[in-house]
Formats: C-alpha cells, sequence, structure tokens
C-alpha cells in the first residue's frame, strides 16, 4: 500500500506540473518525434499515429549505453527484469512478471528461433547490437498480429538495411573488465567489430559484419582450468564462453518493390571446468595424477530471412517474409589430464535441435474508405526439435525422436477513423495446429486524442501460450529420476489489458518539453502449465494444465527535453498472484513490487561530448512457497527476495570530424554480486537457493569506433 500511494502521489504531481497546454516545438534534435515504428501497424507510421502503444529505444540510446548484447541495453527497461544464469551462461528475462514463454522477441518482425523454440525463451545474451537501427516495445497481448506466446508483449529487433553514403567502414574493439579482473587474453571481456556497407547503384545495398565476443568468465576465488587441488576451487563463478556472429544484408528497391535478404550466423562456445577433481593416488609411488570430467557446451544458429514490399495495382500495400533458421546445441565430453593438459575419453555429439520454416504475410488497404482500413495476413510456422533441456544424456540403446509442431494462421484487423480525434482497431485470428484443437484470438484497441496535447489508448486482447517442446516430450527416466511431458497439455489461455494516458507539453515558450504517460495493466492467465507429483511411490513427474496466473498494475513514465539535457524517469508498481490449484492449500493474494528507473544524459556540442548514467531499482520481491512448519505440516508463506539498485554510467566523446568516437564507461556501480533470497522451494535432492546472482561486481570499460563514410 504504501510503495502504491507513492506511485499515486508520484504520477499526479507529474500529470500536475507538465500540464500546461502549449504546442510541442521541435527545438533540438535530440529526439525524433515523427518516428516511424512498424511493430503492431498495419502501416508504418509515426508514433503519434499508432493505435497501438509503441515503446523505441533508438540507435542512439543503444550506443551511449556501450552495451555487449541485447541483455544490457534492455537492463534498465522499465518492467522488463534480466537474471543470468551463471551455470549456463544464458540469462533469463521477464516482462511484466512473466518469464521468456510469455513474450516474443524478433528480428525484422521474423520470431528468433533458439534452442527451445521459435520467438520465446530467447538467451538475449546472443543477440549482438551491431547493427541494430532500434527496438520497438509493445506491452500487453499481441495475439492478433503474432500469434501464440505474445501474451505480455512483443521486443522488435528493426536492423539496418540501408545507408545514404556510397561506403560505410566501421572498425570497433571494446575492452573491459570483469569485476576486477582483466588480462590480455584469460581475463576480462574482449570485443572485435568490423563492418562494410556499400551501395552498389541507387537500387542496390550491401553490407556485412563479423564480431568477436571473448568472455573470459568470472573467476572470483576460483582457479581456472589448471588448477589440479581437490578443494572446490577449480573452474569459474561465470563459466567463460566466445562468441562468433557474421552478418549479411542485401537490399534491392525500385519503384513499387523493396526486397532484403539477411543472413545470420552464430557460433557460441561455452566452458564448463568442473570443480571436483580426482587424484588418481597411486600409493605405489606416492604420486597423484589429477583429472576431471569437463565439457564444452557449443551452440550454433543460422537465420536466413527473404522479404518483399511493394504495392499491388498501386492500391494494396503487402509485406511478405519467408525465414528458415536452425539452432543446435552440442556437447563435448572429456577426461582433463590437469598437469599434462590433455584430454582423453573424449564423447561429442548434438543433444538439442531446433529447425523452423516461417513466413508471415499482410495485406493491407485490402477495404480503403476515408474512415476505415482492412488488413489480412496470414503466418505459418514449420518447428521441428529433438533433445531437451532437462534429459542431456539418452540411453544406451534409445534413439532421439523428432517432433513437430506446425501452425497455420490467418487474421484480419481493421482501423476505424469513427471521429478525427478517435480511431478503433478490431482484430481477429485462427490458428490450426498438428497437435491442439483450432485457438481463435480476438483484440479490440482504440486511441483518443484530448486537444492538442492529450492522448488515451486502449488495448483489450487475447493471447495464447502454446505449451513448449520440453513440457510436450521431456523424457528424463531412471534410477533417480522420472519427469515425463505431456502431449495430451493444452495452450494456456491469456488475455490483457492496458490502458495508456499520455500527455505532451512545453514549458519557457518551448524551451522545455515533456513527454508524459500513466499506465495500467491487467494480465490472466488460465490452464497454466505447471510440473506436478503424479505419483508418490516411486516419485513421478508430469506437466499439466492446472494452475491461473494474474497481476495488475499501474506504471509512469516520463520524460524531459530542455537543451542539451535528456531525463527519463519512471515507476511501477505490479501485483502478481498465482493460484496452484495443483497444490492442497494455496495462497491467491496479491503482491506487490515496486520498480523505478532513470536514464540521463547531458552533451556538450562544442566538445562532441555526452555524459550518460542509467539507474533501476528492483523493490522487494515476495512469492509464495511451499515450507514444513514446526508441526511438520506443509503450509504456504511469503518468501522474499532482497531490493538492489543498478546503476551504469557512459561518456561518450568524437574526435576528426566523428570519424573517432570512444566510450567510456562503468557497469554496476553499486557492486552487486548477489542478492539474498527464501522465495524458492528445495528440489528432490537439493535443498532452497539462498542467493540469487545478478553480476560479478563493478566493471570498466573503454570503447573504441572508427567510421569512414564516404
Amino acid at each position: 500500500m504504501k510503495n502504491t500511494s507513492f506511485l499515486l502521489l508520484f504520477t499526479l504531481s507529474t500529470i500536475r506540473v507538465f500540464s500546461q497546454n502549449q504546442p510541442i516545438k521541435d527545438t533540438t534534435t535530440v529526439e525524433k518525434l515523427n518516428e516511424v515504428v512498424v511493430t503492431g501497424q498495419l502501416n508504418p507510421q509515426a508514433v503519434s499515429k499508432s493505435v497501438v502503444e509503441v515503446k523505441v529505444i533508438s540507435r542512439s540510446d543503444i550506443e551511449r549505453q556501450g552495451g555487449n548484447n541485447l541483455a544490457d541495453v534492455l537492463n534498465s527497461t522499465l518492467n522488463i527484469n534480466i537474471t543470468p544464469n551463471t551455470a549456463t551462461g544464458k540469462s533469463g528475462v521477464s516482462l511484466f512478471g512473466l518469464d521468456g514463454q510469455y513474450f516474443k522477441v524478433l528480428m525484422d518482425n521474423i520470431p528468433i528461433i533458439n534452442e527451445e523454440g521459435v520467438g520465446n525463451n530467447t538467451d538475449l545474451t546472443l543477440i549482438n547490437i551491431e547493427d541494430i537501427e532500434r527496438i520497438e516495445i509493445v506491452e500487453g497481448a499481441m495475439g492478433v498480429q503474432y500469434g501464440a506466446n505474445a501474451v505480455s508483449g512483443i521486443i522488435n529487433i528493426i536492423t539496418k538495411k540501408g545507408s545514404k553514403n556510397d561506403w560505410d567502414i566501421t572498425a570497433s574493439v571494446q575492452e573491459e573488465t570483469i569485476g576486477s579482473e582483466y588480462e590480455w587474453f584469460d581475463k576480462g571481456r574482449h570485443i572485435q567489430t568490423l563492418k562494410i556497407g556499400h551501395n552498389f547503384s541507387e537500387n542496390f545495398y550491401a553490407n556485412a559484419s563479423f564480431t568477436r565476443n571473448d568472455f573470459g568468465g568470472f573467476w572470483n576465488d576460483k582457479q581456472g582450468e589448471n588448477y589440479d587441488a581437490n578443494d572446490g576451487l577449480r573452474g569459474h563463478e561465470w563459466l567463460p564462453k566466445l562468441q562468433h556472429n557474421a552478418k549479411a544484408v542485401l537490399s534491392y528497391e525500385k519503384e513499387n518493390i523493396k526486397l532484403f535478404y539477411r543472413f545470420d550466423y552464430l557460433t557460441e562456445t561455452i566452458d564448463n571446468f568442473s570443480e571436483n577433481v580426482d587424484l588418481n593416488e597411486n600409493p605405489a609411488t606416492a604420486t597423484t595424477n589429477p583429472t576431471a570430467q569437463d565439457e564444452i557446451y557449443t551452440n550454433n544458429r543460422f537465420y536466413h530471412h527473404l522479404n518483399a514490399s511493394g504495392s499491388l495495382f498501386s492500391k494494396i500495400p503487402y509485406n511478405i517474409s519467408v525465414s528458415y533458421q536452425e539452432q543446435t546445441k552440442d556437447l563435448e565430453r572429456y577426461t582433463y589430464y590437469i598437469r599434462r593438459q590433455q584430454r582423453e575419453n573424449v564423447e561429442e555429439g548434438e543433444y538439442q535441435s531446433r529447425s523452423a520454416f516461417f513466413s508471415r504475410g499482410t495485406f493491407s488497404n485490402i477495404i480503403q474508405t476515408e474512415t476505415a482500413n482492412l488488413q489480412l495476413g496470414y503466418e505459418l510456422t514449420n518447428e521441428k526439435g529433438t533433445g531437451s533441456s532437462v534429459a542431456i544424456v539418452i540411453a544406451p540403446g534409445e534413439e532421439e525422436i523428432t517432433q513437430k509442431l506446425d501452425n497455420y494462421d490467418f487474421f484480419a484487423a481493421s482501423e476505424w477513423q469513427l471521429t478525427q480525434r478517435l480511431s478503433l482497431r478490431p482484430g481477429a485470428r485462427v490458428s490450426f495446429s498438428n497437435l491442439f484443437d483450432t485457438q481463435y484470438i480476438g483484440s479490440l484497441s482504440a486511441k483518443q486524442t484530448l486537444g492538442d496535447d492529450w492522448e488515451v489508448r486502449g488495448i483489450i486482447g487475447s493471447a495464447n501460450r502454446t505449451p513448449s517442446y520440453d513440457e510436450l516430450y521431456t523424457y528424463f527416466v531412471d534410477v533417480n529420476h522420472n519427469v515425463q511431458g505431456n502431449p495430451e497439455l493444452n495452450p494456456e489461455k491469456g488475455i490483457s489489458t492496458f490502458l495508456h494516458i499520455k500527455k505532451n507539453s512545453t514549458l519557457s515558450e518551448g524551451k522545455i518539453r515533456l513527454k508524459n504517460k500513466l499506465s495500467f495493466n491487467y494480465l490472466g492467465l488460465q490452464d497454466r502449465i505447471e510440473l506436478i507429483v503424479v505419483q508418490q511411490n516411486p516419485l513421478a513427474y508430469q506437466y499439466s494444465n492446472i494452475d491461473n496466473y494474474k497481476a495488475i498494475g499501474a506504471f509512469s513514465e516520463n520524460e524531459i527535453y530542455f537543451g542539451n539535457f535528456k531525463g527519463q524517469l519512471g515507476a511501477s508498481v505490479q501485483g502478481i498472484s498465482k493460484v496452484l490449484d495443483s497444490r492442497t492449500d494455496s495462497n491467491d493474494d496479491f503482491l506487490f513490487n515496486l520498480q523505478l528507473n532513470a536514464n540521463v544524459s547531458y552533451s556538450l556540442p562544442k566538445y562532441r561530448t555526452t555524459f550518460s548514467l542509467f539507474f533501476k531499482h528492483i523493490g522487494e520481491q515476495q512469492q509464495f512457497v511451499e515450507k514444513t512448519n514446526d508441526e511438520g505440516n506443509q503450509e504456504f508463506v511469503a518468501g522474499t527476495t532482497e531490493a538492489y539498485s543498478w546503476l551504469d554510467a557512459t561518456i561518450n566523446k568524437s574526435f576528426f570530424s566523428k570519424k573517432l568516437t570512444t566510450t567510456l564507461g562503468a557497469r554496476n556501480i553499486f557492486d552487486i554480486t548477489a542478492v539474498n533470497t527464501t522465495a524458492f522451494e528445495g528440489g528432490a535432492h537439493n535443498s532452497p537457493a539462498t542467493q540469487i546472482p545478478l553480476g560479478y561486481g563493478r566493471s570498466f570499460f573503454l570503447k573504441l569506433t572508427y567510421n569512414i563514410s564516404l
């Protein structure tokens, strides 16, 4: 209640102060008021004209942060939480309290494949940001436009596909400490990038880039690969990994047609050096020959995307994409003789594979009048997969079974301009699948302008989450485990409602420009899939549609532009209720969490220098967990994860007519490594986690970028 009162007071104060009815004047080039967006649109249009509320992270914002990947860029965004996994090297991400299964990550409107599916559970650390033009975020169910698993929102990465210059050549290097650790090769992070773009003619453009990202791991008290004592200090606290990313884009544009083809190849290797050392003592010679059982994980991802857009009969805009993607995960296991630094008994093979053929097409202005516009579209996904992240070992004599998931969707959306100030957009989608019953999805969006500087947007929509590959097909049965998927699972049913109130205003005769937004949201899920006990003796688990989920909240995002100063301030209160029907006695109370964020920058044009700060505060988080009380009975209590704050700072400066740009920065200035928690239950063979790792301490980086434009 205290957090809710704070947010309400904060929002009312900002709206009251920033509510002078004056027209907006373009007094600075820091912000593009008419920036065109494509996510969720019938046709590309300015942000201010969009019926759907779209949040944009620009290229300049990305460069100011100096991030290594998409996880770094989104880390300070309100309502998005990034949690690294030190054991796998991946980063988990949630939006409005729902994890990566419930929102889609797209690249140019195409879902990105990963080891667990298409578009969902995407590891953001695998997404290179060097060629990103902007990031568009839509919060709330987008099931009509983007299908299943778009329950809490969409993150759409828009890439660069052209240039005004004949030649663009960019080379950059970045050196970064990992906490206080840094060496030229074994410790720290080392990034090198080369990009070349060329306009072969006024119609034909191509670019190519290559990035090498070497993360040496976080050693902390660990001693690395060649440590031979069996005291738990071998290996790394955060696993080292090496990424290579190659990209190419070809684009052609002439009259009523635009074509582009994008190729993306990523390979990542992660080294897992076991902390357990077998000394192999020889009593006869009083010698030892220490060995360890080590592993190397290798991710390989191929991405092909061919897009055509234009206008049929000069009346019907179309946009058609065809994509084939593949991601595999290989495992190499071996015995490492530490003193000889030699590998023996090497076993290697592919244990996880996903491939998908995807196509999406939209045809707008099918019916177009002065007040109405109709868009028709289709989407198809043919996905194949083998292997499971739960069980990575195939029993002797068993073979991997390839499973398929096919979806064929058709959707329609229209925009009605009922009055000069009121627009409506109803939409509907039908989805056919080889595994599930026919699914129906609907949405209704509305935009109302009040005067010249007030905007109200609302959306109510549905979106289903289809079961993941693991939930459907996991089979992990041995003498100690019995965890099985369930091919009879049904899609989860999701619905969301968002209301956005925006105010644009100016002060001091247009010298100060302000943007204020107050939003309210509701998210609900039925038939949520959980892993439940289906047999007590012997103990067996299976996935089942059984639980429900609700989230309610309010958040405010505010921007100010004054000369060379730009500031963003946000606050959010979100309450989450989980109805655990899978438990005999659960609690459905709402547990609330406060978030704050602030991004500020100040530029000195004379010195071509910009100073920036990126702040985020995650308040205390609670979650009901099942514990044993003093009487030996099971009961639900509210476990707690401690609050923490994160702060990054950067200085950007350019030299030689902006040919050379330097970015000097500090990450995690508050030196956060982990937070204490009581919000986890123990597993069958281990006690509950008491800490959540978040960072490897305060670190510093320097990035040098050299641009040649001809």
